[in-house]
Formats: C-alpha cells, structure tokens, sequence
C-alpha cells in the first residue's frame, strides 16, 4: 500500500474513533427512553440545526448530487432548488408547532406515537402502520449510506485491497451501529454536528480550491466554458451549465423540472428530520436552528451542484469505463472522491488534508444512517413492541428491543447495499418518495386541519406508501413500471393522492371528539 493511502487511512482512523469516543461517553448519559430517542428534549439551536440538515443530507449530496450533475449538467439543479424550498418551509411551517404538539399529546417521543396520541387511537392502528412503513423504507434508505460508504473505500483502497467494496461497507456499518447504539439521540446529535460542520467545510473547499486551480492561468471567469469542458466530452458547454438543457443539449423535459423540485415535499414526512423539531429545547432555539439551517443548506447545496461541473471540467480522467465485458460503468457518484484525490496530492500534509475532506464523505453518510438506525429502532421497541406487544415491557427491555432493531435493520441494510453496482441516488430517491408520499400529508393536517381524523390518517399514510411501491417497483404497462413510462417521480404523485384521500375520507366519517378539537385549540397557548 503507497504512503498517500496509509496517510489517508489514518486521518480514516482517528475520524472514526472519535465517533466512537463520543457514542462511549453519551453511553453513561443514558438513563431512559427519552434521553436515548430524544435526548430529553434539550436540544440547542446548532446541534439541532446541524443536526437536523447532516442527517437529511446523507452520502448523496457529497456523491449522488454531483454525480448527476457530472453526468448530465446543471438541468440536474432543479432536485437542490426543490431540496431548499422544502428546508426553508418544513422550518417555518412544521417545527415550532410540531414541537407544541408533541407535548400537548402525551408528551410523544415517536412520529408514530405523536399520530397515535393526535387521533386518540385507542387500538394503535396508526401507530403500527407508521411503525411498519418506517422499518421498511428505512431498510433501503440506510442501505444507501452503506453503499456510499463501501464506495468510497473501494474506490479509495480497491487496488491494495481484496474485495475493497465488501471490506468498506462491513466497517461503515460497524462503526455507525457501535455509536447508535451505545450512546442514542444524544450521541447522533452530537456527531451530527461535528459531521455537519465537517461536510460544509469539505463541501465549500475542495470545488473552490480545484476552479482555483484550474482557472490559475487561463481567466477565472472563462475556463469552465472556454477551456475545460470543451475538452472532456462537452459539445455544448454553454448548454450543460444551463438549468434549462441537459447533458445532451436538449431542452430540460417539465415531467423532469416537476419530478425534481417534487423532492422538496418530502420534507414533511422524513422522519429522522423531524425528530429533530421535538427535541429541541424552547421557541427560541427553534428559531435560531430555523436561520443555521437555511444558510447551511443553501451553501451545501450551491457547492455540490458545483462540485458535479467543476469535476466533469477539472478532472484529468474519465469516470465512464466499461468492465471486462465491455459494458458501461457509470462511475459519475465517484466525482467528489476522485477531484480531492486529484487537488491534495503531491506532498504528506496534502494527502492528509485530503483524507480530512473525504472524511467528509463519510460524515454525509454517518450522518443520516445513525439517525435512521434511531428512529426505526424507536418505532420497533417503542411503537411496536412497548405499544402493542407487551405494553408493561420496562424501560430496560424497550430498550434492549430497540437496540436489537437497529442490529436487524443494519444487516438487511447490509444485505441490499452488497451489490456494488447499486445506484446511492436511485437508493435514496425510493426511500424519499416513501416516506414523503406517506408521512408529509398526515403531519402537516394533524397539526393544521382540525378535522383531520384517524380514518383519514391511517387511509391517506398507506395510499400514500403503497403509491410510491406501485409506482416505482411494479410493472405495470408491457412490462415497464410507471416510473419509467411517465419519466414522473413517485412523490410527485403519491404525496397530492395521499392528501386527497386524507381529506377526503375525514370528510365523509365521523369527524375527531370535542377533546381532540379542544387539544387542537390548546397549541397556541403552549410556551416552550
């Protein structure tokens, strides 16, 4: 193995034991379920903010972003432009009232038990549907993390060692697990944070530090267009930094602007986002994160989408190949790695900071798998098992169930992520559609609709699900799935025919008791 790639394993090493470190101490912190799902609701403006954006923008903004716009130029910028409407509306309309909310019902500690305790489902129907999508869809979303990770180490270390991608994704899901499990909410928040701060860093300076670079003697203003792009398969440069064309030069499709800022509905039903919201501390933390959130994701994201043009312009190889039997490989989610590789050579100190910035990479990563891993083991051990299984269980054995959960959910994230040749965006872009389509309607009407009722939520959350798994997973017409033949994304369709259903069938069933409207009532006079 060369001294770069020893260089790099140590800055490897001592990025992943202070993870480690941090999951060891919060460990001796955790004393009950609320500290270990929402760490007592305490959170601070930065670590929530941080937080909260680490754990949306997972190893596809530092990989799966870039590479589509590597591979199909700045029409691909229509997904960031969606991503950022939806932070800056999910912070102003859902966190300050999802916050009261969860107090004034039953002091939830879970998205399913907040829509168990909002309706009064006396049964857990509710609770069990969410619980079932959550398990399911965060399977594949997690397996995307896994395979960034085991991407970025093949690529990194392929060459010096065997079976490189399989070596990767077996460390990545070690050490997540070893963190998430021994410390919980406090320990992901609080490596969240540190990983935030990391990947904007390494997000902002390595595309800034390589047009500097490629720029020096050929006009800074003039080099991405007139000089580089022209040179690397570029016909029409003009055309591939346009929001309007891609990669072809062809005008970019409306089925494709819609499907791409349709991302941004999303927001509403994440989760491992807007767990975040209940546990911070008061209204004026919430405030605060509301502003560090929006700057962090605008800066993030303008940085990646510029990461993807200055990587198909600065890059002294191709990423397209073809494997031993002459078929296309797309390497285009590889941008980000190989441009650090290529900028922080030549000397130790280089190769380190190098190392550094890739770390990055796996901050993306760790950042949204330990939080994942969170909330589903919250929705087993708390909504599942302590809610409808064994309801005298002890804090202790929920516990237990819960950490049992995140090991399960791991190794069958484990085993979806083991094909090398599996997509970070494709992974992603299913477990989005999932959680948006089925969970974004029911939260944002039972926090603003009054006569939302539990036949609507439970009706609307499963269209919603089951919407997104027709649509993207079932062939339907000669053989090809909707997704294919309609060129529409699933969320684009399944969150308006989930609000529809919603609304619908709370209209023609019983509308909710006078206590749930008077709880309803009630949230403007909740102080936090």
């Amino acid at each position: 193995m060369s001294t770069d790639k020893i260089i790099t394993l140590v800055a490897f090493a001592f990025y992943l034991g202070l993870m480690i470190i941090i999951g060891i101490f919060y460990s001796k912190k955790t004393k009950n379920n609320e500290d270990y799902f929402l760490g007592g609701r305490n959170l601070g403006g930065w670590t929530a903010a941080l937080s909260a954006q680490a754990s949306d923008m997972s190893g596809w903004l530092l990989m799966g972003l870039p590479g589509a716009i590597y591979l199909a130029g700045s029409g691909e910028v229509w997904i960031a432009i969606g991503l950022l409407i939806g932070t800056i509306l999910n912070w102003f309309i859902v966190s300050s009232r999802l916050r009261k909310y969860t107090i004034v019902a039953g002091n939830s500690l879970t998205i399913p038990s907040f829509f168990e305790n909002r309706y009064h489902d006396k049964k857990g129907v509710i609770k069990v549907v969410a619980a079932i999508i959550i398990a399911v869809f965060f399977a594949v979303y997690t397996a995307s993390a896994f395979s960034s990770g085991a991407k970025l180490f093949s690529v990194l270390f392929g060459d010096s060692i065997d079976n490189a991608y399989t070596v990767g994704l077996a460390i990545a899901a070690v050490v997540i697990l070893v963190y998430t499990l021994l410390g919980g909410f406090k320990a992901v928040c609080t490596t969240d944070f540190i990983q935030g701060m990391l990947m904007l860093v390494a997000i902002l300076a390595v595309p800034i530090v390589a047009y500097m670079t490629m720029t020096w003697d050929q006009g800074f203003g003039t080099a991405l267009l007139s000089h580089q792009l022209p040179t690397h398969e570029i016909t029409d440069a003009e055309g591939f930094v346009s929001l309007f064309t891609d990669g072809k030069g062809d005008p970019v499709k409306a089925t494709s602007v819609i499907s791409s800022l349709a991302w941004g509905l999303g927001y509403f039903g994440m989760p491992h986002i807007i767990i975040r919201f209940m546990a911070i501390k008061n209204e004026t933390e919430v405030k605060k994160s509301r502003k560090i959130a929006i700057v962090w994701v605008i800066l993030s994201l303008s940085a990646a989408c510029f990461v993807g043009l200055v990587a198909r312009g600065a890059l002294n190889k191709s990423l397209f190949s073809l494997d031993a039997d002459g078929n296309p490989i797309d390497g285009s989610e590889n941008a980000f790695i190989e441009l650090i590789r290529q900028v922080f050579s030549g000397n130790g100190f280089l190769v380190f900071i190098g190392g550094i910035f890739l770390c990055g990479i796996l901050a993306a990563i760790m950042s949204t798998a330990d939080s994942q891993l969170l909330v589903t083991s919250s929705a087993i051990s708390e909504d599942l098992f302590k809610g409808v299984i064994k309801k005298d269980a002890s804090e202790k054995k929920a516990l237990m169930v819960g950490r049992i959960a995140v090991l399960a959910v791991a190794v069958i994230a484990f085993i979806i992520a083991l094909d090398p040749n599996s997509s970070v965006m494709a992974l992603v872009k299913d477990a989005w559609a999932g959680f948006g389509a089925a969970f974004g309607p029911v939260v944002l009407l039972a926090l603003f609709w009054k006569r939302s009722n539990l036949a609507g939520a439970v009706a609307g959350m499963a269209t919603g699900a089951l919407t997104v798994i027709i649509w993207d997973y079932i062939p339907l017409i000669d053989g090809a799935k909707l997704c294919d033949t309609t060129e529409l994304y699933s969320l684009a369709v399944g969150f308006p025919l989930a609000l529809a259903v919603n609304v619908i069938v709370s209209l023609i069933t019983k509308k909710p008791s006078k206590q749930i409207y008077d709880e309803f009532d009630s949230i403007k006079k909740v102080d936090i």
